[in-house]
């Protein structure tokens, strides 16, 4: 008797050739999802997780689009119901996490990390939401920050990201919401990834910074847990919340 929760059902988690997407792929099709693994270069990564997720049992396919372009979250969404049929969950997770002072931070760069977090996410979930209307579990989850809500140096572009995502999740609960399908944003801090897009600033400022209660950084399947509850069947009652995952840390 299968008692996987997601058995049936196709996620497509952006960003998830490492890290917390990496995480939050893997759980989900542990739970017996078929996932879409997405990255916008790193290839050989997003393959790797892709076979992991063959190995627990579920279906992967790769798709390698840049989702901060209008054709790129296109291809991607183009891409899962062709192979699919179907998109029951989708999971904007792709970031880009620079760190620049305000003065040097040049408009280039800013419109990359806007592009990729907050244009990403209205894109794709633009785009897959004729798919979303069909499903009798669908859910968007965003990817936001603990910065973007205890402010930090040298982040504009990411903060100014990052919060906008917990405005775009309230309005899509709203907008959203005669379709069944539930909107939240989960906000990781201070977990332990690897952050080769810092621009060579070592850890972020605000990781130095701020303290957790519980005495330790979080490891990203604690995050991927909170994302696989929200796309399950016992959370179809909450939609519009900021959900917050730091050990505490957002209360020192």
């Amino acid at each position: 008797m299968n008692n996987k929760k997601l058995q049936g059902r196709v996620a497509i988690v952006t960003g998830s050739s490492r890290n917390i997407g990496r995480a939050i792929a893997l759980v989900l099709a542990e739970e017996g999802a078929s996932i879409v693994v997405n990255t916008r270069s790193s290839i050989d990564d997003a393959n790797a997780v892709a076979s992991e997720i063959r190995a627990v049992g579920s279906d992967a396919i790769v798709c390698l689009a840049d989702v901060s372009q209008p054709e790129g979250a296109k291809k991607l969404i183009d891409a899962t119901a062709e192979h699919f049929g179907r998109i029951d969950m989708l999971v904007n997770n792709a970031a880009v996490r620079r760190h620049s002072s305000f003065d040097s931070l040049e408009w280039q760069e800013w419109r990359e990390v806007i592009g990729c977090i907050l244009d990403g996410a209205y894109l794709c979930s633009h785009a897959a939401l004729p798919y979303l209307r069909k499903s009798d579990m669908a859910t968007i989850i965003n990817i936001g920050g603990m910065s973007a809500h205890t402010g930090s140096k040298e982040r504009a572009h990411v903060l100014a990201a990052k919060s906008g995502l917990v405005g775009l999740t309230r309005a899509l609960a709203h907008d959203l919401s005669a379709d069944g399908i539930t909107v939240n944003c989960v906000v990781p801090g201070l977990i332990d990834t690897v952050r080769g897009d810092s621009a060579g600033s070592g850890i972020p400022e605000h990781h130095s910074k701020n303290k957790t209660l519980i005495g330790r950084r979080g490891d990203p399947d604690e995050i991927a847990y909170l994302v696989e509850f929200l796309c399950g069947p016992r959370a179809r009652y909450l939609t519009g919340q900021t959900m917050h995952a730091n050990g505490g840390a957002y209360l020192n």
